[in-house]
């Protein structure tokens, strides 16, 4: 798989919160801290930002919210666990 600037530089954001979080807060706080990591990256993004359901030919608003949007571009969903488990692996 081939990553452009963009999706390096979210990763790299990440991976920074992770490192200086570790595991075990709640996926808010990642959330928020995750944002705050973006906006001093200068990369543009919308969160919670909603997400209808294209369902034959129509939208409808099913009330799904993406928990990161970047630059209309990359969906980012956060995920928060207590501790890894063997199927953490696999994902």
């Amino acid at each position: 798989m081939r990553f452009d600037d963009l999706s390096n530089r979210v990763i790299g954001c990440a991976i920074k919160v992770h490192r200086n979080l570790g595991p075990g807060l709640l996926e808010s706080t990642y959330e928020q801290c995750f944002a705050h990591e973006l906006k001093r990256a200068g990369i543009p993004f919308m969160l919670q930002h909603p997400l209808p359901v294209n369902y034959n030919g129509v939208k409808l608003d099913c009330g799904y919210r993406v928990d990161l949007l970047v630059d209309n571009k990359i969906i980012v969903e956060l995920k928060s666990v207590d501790k890894l488990l063997p199927i953490h692996q696999a994902q």
